[in-house]
Protein backbone atom coordinates (compact mmCIF):
# COMPACT_ATOMS: atom_id res chain seq x y z
CA UNK A 1 0.00 0.00 0.00
CA UNK A 2 1.52 3.32 -1.09
CA UNK A 3 2.14 6.03 1.49
CA UNK A 4 0.40 9.37 0.99
CA UNK A 5 2.59 12.11 -0.40
CA UNK A 6 3.24 14.53 2.51
CA UNK A 7 4.25 17.33 0.16
CA UNK A 8 0.99 17.02 -1.75
CA UNK A 9 -0.91 17.18 1.53
CA UNK A 10 0.94 20.35 2.51
CA UNK A 11 0.30 21.95 -0.85
CA UNK A 12 -3.39 21.19 -0.45
CA UNK A 13 -3.40 23.09 2.83
CA UNK A 14 -1.48 25.99 1.29
CA UNK A 15 -4.05 26.05 -1.50
CA UNK A 16 -6.82 26.29 1.09
CA UNK A 17 -5.27 29.49 2.45
CA UNK A 18 -4.81 30.89 -1.06
CA UNK A 19 -8.39 30.04 -1.98
CA UNK A 20 -9.69 31.81 1.11
CA UNK A 21 -8.16 35.06 -0.21
CA UNK A 22 -9.71 34.64 -3.63
CA UNK A 23 -12.52 37.16 -3.27
CA UNK A 24 -12.47 40.97 -3.16
CA UNK A 25 -14.99 41.03 -0.30
CA UNK A 26 -12.69 38.90 1.85
CA UNK A 27 -9.76 41.23 1.28
CA UNK A 28 -11.98 44.16 2.26
CA UNK A 29 -13.06 42.31 5.41
CA UNK A 30 -9.42 41.66 6.29
CA UNK A 31 -8.65 45.36 5.89
CA UNK A 32 -11.40 46.12 8.38
CA UNK A 33 -10.18 43.45 10.80
CA UNK A 34 -6.66 44.83 10.58
CA UNK A 35 -8.01 47.85 12.49
CA UNK A 36 -9.13 45.66 15.39
CA UNK A 37 -11.72 43.17 16.54
CA UNK A 38 -15.19 43.75 15.05
CA UNK A 39 -18.60 42.11 15.20
CA UNK A 40 -20.11 40.51 12.12
CA UNK A 41 -22.77 43.23 12.09
CA UNK A 42 -20.21 46.06 12.05
CA UNK A 43 -18.14 44.33 9.38
CA UNK A 44 -21.21 43.83 7.21
CA UNK A 45 -22.16 47.50 7.57
CA UNK A 46 -18.65 48.79 6.76
CA UNK A 47 -18.27 46.61 3.67
CA UNK A 48 -21.82 46.96 2.35
CA UNK A 49 -22.50 43.24 2.64
CA UNK A 50 -25.47 41.47 4.14
CA UNK A 51 -24.81 39.92 7.54
CA UNK A 52 -25.29 36.45 6.07
CA UNK A 53 -22.86 37.10 3.22
CA UNK A 54 -20.23 38.64 5.50
CA UNK A 55 -20.57 35.69 7.88
CA UNK A 56 -20.01 33.21 5.07
CA UNK A 57 -16.83 34.94 3.94
CA UNK A 58 -15.56 35.16 7.52
CA UNK A 59 -16.21 31.48 8.17
CA UNK A 60 -14.27 30.56 5.04
CA UNK A 61 -11.29 32.58 6.26
CA UNK A 62 -11.60 31.12 9.75
CA UNK A 63 -11.34 27.60 8.34
CA UNK A 64 -8.15 28.67 6.57
CA UNK A 65 -6.70 30.07 9.79
CA UNK A 66 -6.65 33.70 8.68
CA UNK A 67 -9.12 34.94 11.29
CA UNK A 68 -10.41 33.74 14.65
CA UNK A 69 -13.61 34.52 16.47
CA UNK A 70 -15.34 34.55 19.82
CA UNK A 71 -18.96 34.73 20.92
CA UNK A 72 -20.27 37.32 23.36
CA UNK A 73 -23.97 36.78 23.98
CA UNK A 74 -25.78 37.01 20.67
CA UNK A 75 -22.83 38.55 18.87
CA UNK A 76 -19.81 36.97 17.20
CA UNK A 77 -16.58 38.98 17.03
CA UNK A 78 -13.76 38.37 14.57
CA UNK A 79 -10.10 39.38 14.58
CA UNK A 80 -6.99 38.58 12.57
CA UNK A 81 -5.48 35.29 13.67
CA UNK A 82 -1.96 36.74 13.53
CA UNK A 83 -0.06 39.80 12.29
CA UNK A 84 1.49 37.52 9.67
CA UNK A 85 -1.78 37.91 7.79
CA UNK A 86 -0.68 41.50 7.15
CA UNK A 87 2.56 40.19 5.64
CA UNK A 88 0.54 37.93 3.37
CA UNK A 89 -1.61 40.84 2.22
CA UNK A 90 1.47 43.01 1.64
CA UNK A 91 3.05 40.28 -0.49
CA UNK A 92 -0.16 39.92 -2.49
CA UNK A 93 -0.30 43.67 -3.04
CA UNK A 94 3.34 43.81 -4.11
CA UNK A 95 2.97 41.03 -6.66
CA UNK A 96 -0.17 42.63 -8.08
CA UNK A 97 1.51 46.03 -8.36
CA UNK A 98 4.46 44.51 -10.19
CA UNK A 99 2.62 42.10 -12.48
CA UNK A 100 -0.84 43.45 -13.32
CA UNK A 101 -1.23 46.37 -15.71
CA UNK A 102 -4.69 47.12 -14.30
CA UNK A 103 -3.25 47.68 -10.84
CA UNK A 104 -0.55 49.99 -12.18
CA UNK A 105 -3.18 51.94 -14.12
CA UNK A 106 -5.39 52.33 -11.04
CA UNK A 107 -2.43 53.48 -8.93
CA UNK A 108 -1.45 56.08 -11.49
CA UNK A 109 -5.01 57.11 -12.30
CA UNK A 110 -6.34 57.63 -8.79
CA UNK A 111 -3.66 57.53 -6.13
CA UNK A 112 -0.78 59.24 -7.92
CA UNK A 113 -3.12 61.88 -9.30
CA UNK A 114 -3.96 62.92 -5.75
CA UNK A 115 -0.51 62.59 -4.25
CA UNK A 116 2.70 62.51 -6.25
CA UNK A 117 4.92 63.21 -3.26
CA UNK A 118 6.68 60.41 -1.42
CA UNK A 119 4.87 59.29 1.71
CA UNK A 120 6.63 59.75 5.04
CA UNK A 121 8.17 56.67 6.64
CA UNK A 122 7.37 55.46 10.13
CA UNK A 123 10.94 56.24 11.22
CA UNK A 124 10.77 59.82 10.00
CA UNK A 125 7.36 60.35 11.53
CA UNK A 126 8.59 59.14 14.92
CA UNK A 127 11.52 61.56 14.80
CA UNK A 128 9.36 64.53 13.84
CA UNK A 129 6.70 63.69 16.39
CA UNK A 130 9.32 63.57 19.15
CA UNK A 131 10.69 66.91 17.99
CA UNK A 132 7.19 68.39 18.08
CA UNK A 133 7.32 69.62 14.48
CA UNK A 134 4.43 67.65 13.03
CA UNK A 135 0.71 67.23 13.62
CA UNK A 136 -0.50 63.68 13.14
CA UNK A 137 -4.14 63.11 12.19
CA UNK A 138 -6.03 59.84 12.03
CA UNK A 139 -8.81 60.21 9.46
CA UNK A 140 -10.54 56.91 10.16
CA UNK A 141 -13.98 56.79 11.80
CA UNK A 142 -14.09 57.33 15.55
CA UNK A 143 -14.73 53.67 16.44
CA UNK A 144 -11.63 52.54 14.53
CA UNK A 145 -9.53 55.21 16.21
CA UNK A 146 -10.78 54.05 19.61
CA UNK A 147 -9.59 50.50 18.91
CA UNK A 148 -6.03 51.74 18.43
CA UNK A 149 -4.11 54.74 17.08
CA UNK A 150 -0.67 56.30 16.90
CA UNK A 151 0.17 58.03 20.21
CA UNK A 152 -0.60 61.74 20.08
CA UNK A 153 -2.65 61.49 16.90
CA UNK A 154 -5.79 63.57 16.58
CA UNK A 155 -8.91 61.79 15.39
CA UNK A 156 -10.36 63.90 12.61
CA UNK A 157 -12.57 61.74 10.37
CA UNK A 158 -12.41 62.89 6.77
CA UNK A 159 -15.99 64.19 6.83
CA UNK A 160 -15.01 66.61 9.64
CA UNK A 161 -11.72 67.84 8.21
CA UNK A 162 -12.91 71.03 6.51
CA UNK A 163 -14.70 72.21 9.65
CA UNK A 164 -11.57 71.79 11.79
CA UNK A 165 -8.88 73.33 9.59
CA UNK A 166 -8.58 76.44 11.78
CA UNK A 167 -7.30 74.32 14.66
CA UNK A 168 -4.11 73.37 12.83
CA UNK A 169 -0.80 75.14 13.37
CA UNK A 170 0.23 76.43 9.92
CA UNK A 171 3.89 76.08 10.91
CA UNK A 172 3.54 72.34 11.42
CA UNK A 173 3.54 69.79 8.69
CA UNK A 174 0.45 67.58 8.88
CA UNK A 175 0.74 63.83 8.42
CA UNK A 176 -2.45 61.89 7.75
CA UNK A 177 -2.90 58.16 8.05
CA UNK A 178 -5.75 55.68 7.96
CA UNK A 179 -6.21 51.95 7.29
CA UNK A 180 -3.27 51.11 5.06
CA UNK A 181 -1.10 52.17 2.10
CA UNK A 182 -4.05 52.45 -0.30
CA UNK A 183 -6.63 53.83 2.09
CA UNK A 184 -8.53 56.48 0.13
CA UNK A 185 -9.23 58.52 3.26
CA UNK A 186 -5.62 59.66 3.74
CA UNK A 187 -5.21 60.58 0.08
CA UNK A 188 -8.35 62.69 0.15
CA UNK A 189 -7.29 64.34 3.43
CA UNK A 190 -3.89 65.31 2.06
CA UNK A 191 -5.47 66.68 -1.13
CA UNK A 192 -7.89 68.83 0.89
CA UNK A 193 -5.15 70.13 3.19
CA UNK A 194 -2.84 71.08 0.35
CA UNK A 195 -5.68 72.86 -1.43
CA UNK A 196 -5.97 75.07 1.67
CA UNK A 197 -2.25 75.85 1.75
CA UNK A 198 -1.10 73.40 4.43
CA UNK A 199 2.03 71.30 4.15
CA UNK A 200 0.64 67.78 4.27
CA UNK A 201 1.87 64.26 3.58
CA UNK A 202 0.67 60.72 4.10
CA UNK A 203 2.18 58.08 6.30
CA UNK A 204 3.62 55.33 4.10
CA UNK A 205 1.03 52.82 5.31
CA UNK A 206 -1.49 52.71 8.15
CA UNK A 207 -2.23 51.81 11.73
CA UNK A 208 -2.11 48.00 11.18
CA UNK A 209 1.42 48.16 9.80
CA UNK A 210 2.47 50.56 12.56
CA UNK A 211 1.22 48.09 15.18
CA UNK A 212 2.78 45.09 13.41
CA UNK A 213 6.16 46.87 13.44
CA UNK A 214 6.04 46.78 17.23
CA UNK A 215 5.52 50.52 17.62
CA UNK A 216 3.49 51.95 20.48
CA UNK A 217 -0.29 52.16 20.04
CA UNK A 218 -2.83 53.93 22.23
CA UNK A 219 -6.49 53.04 22.63
CA UNK A 220 -9.51 55.13 23.53
CA UNK A 221 -10.58 58.57 22.36
CA UNK A 222 -8.77 61.92 22.55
Amino acid sequence: MSMPNPKAALFAQFALVAKSLGHAHRLELLEQLAQGERSVEVLADRTGLSIANASQHLQQMRRAGLVSNRRDGKFIYYRLADDKVLDLLAALRGIAEQSLAEVERDVRGYFNKRDRLDAISRKDLLARARAGTVTVIDVRPEDEFELGHIPGALNIPLRELKARLRKFDPNHEIVAYCRGPYCVLSYEAVAQLRAKGFRARRLEDGLPEWRAAGLSVETGLN
